[in-house]
């Protein structure tokens, strides 16, 4: 690929998502203006207001009149970083990038482009709008380069490098560590959209009161959506116990703080009172954890090792509730409703345990421990068996033991002829004596006199064959010196 396609390849992933969310930004405050009863259209007006709006969509903190505004729409922050993932994956499949390391210069050109675009904007702001220089020139790099390495990560081989080099059970618990902080959210969406259903006289009040035009109405509903994310974190807060606060009002299912709040629609759940049912809805995390370790129960045969994977989910969970947590809170304003946000550490420590109980009870018990079970069941039986042959084994001895005893006790006064009489019939002790324990002996002489059957310490000798007796006579030394040929019979 020429020097010159992949200039213009680069140029475009840094240019399109800076033009296309400011033009989107500049859109929706045309709507509203020029929808807004008490309000006067002006295209410049627009094109300038747009600026601090594109900062406010990557998280800026900003500054009106001398009054911080931290709490900023996450709505806008989502439809950001998707454009910028799928500038990022197209990009990197233009330029044929395959590995790792041909996606930094993608990644990098993306975030210093929105590095550049956001101190021009924090440079250029004037009148009662502020904003911090180095807020505007590290946000918006971080969130796009975050955005970005999402969206070349399967097509630069992050995920199988993740698979080659990480262990397996990490990747299993962080893949449903994703799954239960998903569960968690819809657990707050859940809470938050029941609390808005039994809230829909006052839903109706505030937007007659407080959005009386069309362009009102409309500018409020956008409103609304914009903080939807928000509302479902506070109410993550709500359901998995730690709660969340809006300046001087606390919410949470054993606690609740009174107070004002801002009028605005999104947020006519808020109760005036504290409820007894409330502690009801703690059944939402307890389903999202039980969900996790369902989805783990066949990850591993060991369960130990599948508590290892809930506990690496727990951590995963734990870690992003921090993430989301930061993201939705922030100052608001100076006074009665300055700060709004939630408990982050209580909240990450009851983000962790509401996945590791719950899910590690359903990975333990609904996974294949029969198998386990039965291996031990079949290792005792074997090793039962074998010390019953041992026990056998031992008791065959000494029998054989006394025997032999008894018999050496009848033969020391009889004389070797009566001793070979006395030899048990070899043809009945081969039939209980293993003939792998026969050897042959030789007699000193070289010639094959016996053969011998050993089994433990008792010996039986196999009966010979009648070989004839013959003399040998010394003449020469002295008396004759008959020698009994029939061979000694040695154990």
């Amino acid at each position: 690929m020429s020097r010159g396609v992949r200039c213009r390849a680069l140029a475009a992933a840094a240019l399109s998502p800076l033009v296309a969310g400011y033009a989107v930004v500049a859109a929706v405050f045309a709507v509203v203006t020029a929808t807004a009863s008490q309000a006067e259209f002006s295209p410049l007006g627009v094109v300038l207001s747009a600026g601090p709006g594109w900062l406010a969509a990557y998280q800026v903190p900003l500054d009106i009149g001398g009054a911080p505004l931290g709490v900023l729409p996450l709505l806008p922050t989502v439809g950001v970083c998707f454009l910028i993932a799928r500038t990022a994956a197209s990009t990197a499949q233009r330029l044929r990038c395959t590995e790792p390391g041909q996606s930094g210069l993608i990644i990098g050109v993306i975030a210093a482009a929105h590095a550049l675009a956001g101190i021009a904007i924090s440079v250029l702001a004037g009148g009662e709008l502020g904003v911090e220089p180095l807020a505007a020139f590290l946000v918006p790099a971080l969130v796009s380069a975050a955005a970005a390495a999402l969206g070349v990560a399967s097509r630069c081989g992050f995920v199988t490098a993740a698979r080659n080099h990480l262990d397996p059970v990490a990747l299993r618990g962080m893949r449903a560590g994703v799954l239960g902080l998903a569960a968690l959210l819809c657990a707050g969406a859940v809470t938050f959209l029941l609390a808005t259903a039994l809230s829909a006289p006052t839903v109706r009040s505030l937007f007659a009161a407080n959005a009386d035009g069309v362009g009102s109405g409309v500018g409020m509903l956008l409103l609304c959506l914009g903080y939807l994310p928000n509302a479902m974190v506070l109410s993550l807060g709500f359901v998995t116990g730690p709660g969340f606060s809006i300046g001087s009002v606390t919410v949470a299912p054993f606690a609740f703080s009174g107070g004002p709040v801002p009028g605005v629609p999104l947020l006519a759940g808020l109760p005036e009172q504290q409820a007894a049912w409330w502690p009801v809805l703690l059944v939402l995390p307890t389903m999202a954890g039980a969900l996790v370790g369902w989805s783990l129960r066949k990850s591993h045969e060991n369960p130990m090792v599948r508590l290892r994977t809930v506990g690496v989910a727990g951590a995963l969970v734990g870690f992003g509730t921090v993430v989301i947590g930061t993201l939705a809170g922030g100052r608001l304003g100076s006074g009665a409703l300055d700060p709004v946000s939630v408990p982050l550490g209580v909240l990450s420590i009851a983000a962790f345990l509401w996945i590791a109980v719950p899910g590690g009870i359903a990975a333990w018990f609904g996974g294949p421990r029969a198998v386990k079970v039965a291996s031990v069941a079949a290792e005792s039986e074997t090793e039962t068996d074998t010390d019953a042959v041992e026990e056998a084994a031992e008791e065959a001895e000494a029998s054989h033991d006394s025997e032999n005893g008894h018999d050496s006790e009848n033969g020391e006064d009889s004389t070797a002829a009566e001793e070979t009489d006395d030899v048990v019939d070899t043809d009945d002790d081969i039939d209980d004596i293993d003939d792998t324990d026969a050897a042959e002996v030789e007699d000193v002489d070289g010639t094959d006199i016996a053969e011998r059957l050993v089994t433990g310490d008792v010996t039986v000798v196999e009966e010979l064959p009648d070989v004839p007796e013959s003399t040998e006579t010394d003449t020469a030394d002295g008396p004759e010196d008959t020698r009994n040929h029939d061979g000694d019979v040695r154990d």
